[in-house]
């Protein structure tokens, strides 16, 4: 049997520069980075991406409260994609719904709060909180948001390190092909800027990102780059079966053309770009597509020294001189690493593409690395296109494992 076409047909985040697609694709186009000083326990001052969303737009302060900051942006990232899908929340079939919403690190910021908390009580556990199960189970981010929509279909979380925003949309993608559901809200989120953990791992690797300006930390591709910067954030779409949505009239983004999972099994950390390759390869052969027919590739890199230069080999071994209309660029240096939302933010950042033809650059390259230099890099301005059909998607992440995930312009 011929698999059902997917489409997308909502979306809604927030990331460290926008709390909407408009503002974000705008700030995109702008240049505008959203990094900033945070007071993090224990190591002070630290850059960051942190979001503003308003979290009291769909939560009341008790909800907030009880629940977790994962679960919040959660929340508001579906509420935004279902207003901008058309759905009507009240006549969706909510037992044919699913919710898969990749993360990462969750849970690790509700355990290090209730720590710091009962150790001003003599680590006394009757202070610790009665909520904190519910917090830190993994399911918690799709799980918070099944009881605000008040969904009963499933609802779970996909633990895919970096790589997780793209296997919700996978994940997504597969399940309404088999049937399970009928509607799906999907994608990937980050609350990782609220635990010092994540800070003071990757500062123990060397790999935490410095700069007097914090605009200016996170530079991809660039010779002088020096680690990562965290941030917070995510996006969720609304996906349907194409007939569906044409059923009910709603706009499409655009249609799901193929994707790959793969791992690396060779580092805890260290990329493979081998591998990274064989899962490029992959998504492209499922999407019946030669590299020269990819107009965007939006990369993973996260600004280390050994991880871009990794993924940059990987690229350079399939997309080469033989595609001219290939454009590469990078969304992590505007917002830095939004860890398990990076993906599905990534991919709503390039989306615009299909309608203004205009490419967003990676920014803040003032002295391109050499080993980072690919044909089709656009870099600190925007590039007008002749044309944008496809958009391909790289997210990779921790214990090796690479998502790919290629996305087409609609056509009926």
């Amino acid at each position: 049997m011929k698999p059902s076409r997917i489409v997308i047909t909502g979306v809604g985040l927030t990331a460290p520069n926008g709390n909407s697609l408009t503002e974000f694709r705008q700030n995109l186009l702008a240049g505008v980075a959203g990094i900033e000083r945070m007071e993090i326990r224990y190591m002070g001052e630290q850059l960051a991406g942190v979001c503003h969303y308003d979290a009291l737009k769909y939560q009341k302060k008790k909800e907030l409260r009880v629940g977790t900051r994962a679960g919040s942006i959660s929340i508001y990232c579906a509420r935004e994609a279902l207003a901008d899908s058309g759905v009507d929340l009240e006549k969706l079939p909510k037992d044919r719904t699913g919710i898969y919403i990749g993360t990462t690190e969750h849970g690790n910021v509700e355990t290090e709060n209730e720590i710091y908390n009962i150790s001003k009580f003599n680590y006394d556990t009757k202070f610790w909180s009665h909520y904190h199960n519910p917090r830190t189970v993994a399911n918690n981010p799709a799980g918070e948001t099944s009881l605000n929509l008040g969904i009963t279909g499933p609802a779970y979380t996909i633990g895919a390190a970096c790589a997780a925003g793209n296997l919700g949309l996978i994940h997504a993608t597969q399940m309404l092909r088999l049937g399970e559901v009928d509607f799906a809200i999907c994608g990937g989120v980050s609350e990782s800027i609220h635990t010092f953990g994540i800070f003071a791992g990757f500062k123990s690797q060397n790999a935490l990102a410095t700069h007097a300006d914090p605009h200016k930390a996170s530079r991809p591709f660039d010779r002088d780059r020096n680690g990562i910067v965290i941030s917070e954030g995510g996006a969720l779409y609304t996906l349907e079966r194409l007939e569906d949505a044409q059923a009910r009239g709603a706009k499409i983004y655009a249609e799901i053309a193929g994707y790959h999972v793969n791992s690396d099994a060779s580092d805890y950390v260290l990329p493979n770009p081998e591998r990274q390759a064989e899962c490029i390869r992959a998504a492209l052969k499922r999407s019946g597509l030669a590299p020269a027919d990819i107009h965007i590739l939006n990369t993973h890199a996260t600004a280390t020294p050994m991880g871009d230069v990794q993924e940059c080999e990987a690229i350079r071994s399939i997309f080469g001189a033989d595609c001219p209309d290939t454009h590469i660029n990078n969304t992590k240096s505007y917002i830095g690493h939004a860890m398990g939302g990076a993906g599905a933010l990534e991919l709503a950042g390039n989306l615009p593409s299909f309608d203004d033809l205009t490419v967003h650059p990676t920014i803040n390259v003032d002295n391109l690395d050499p080993k980072c230099d690919l044909p089709g890099l656009v870099l600190n301005t925007p590039r007008r296109a002749a044309k944008v059909d496809t958009i391909l998607n790289n997210s990779f992440g921790m214990l090796g494992i690479n998502s790919t995930l290629i996305v087409r312009r609609f056509v009926p």
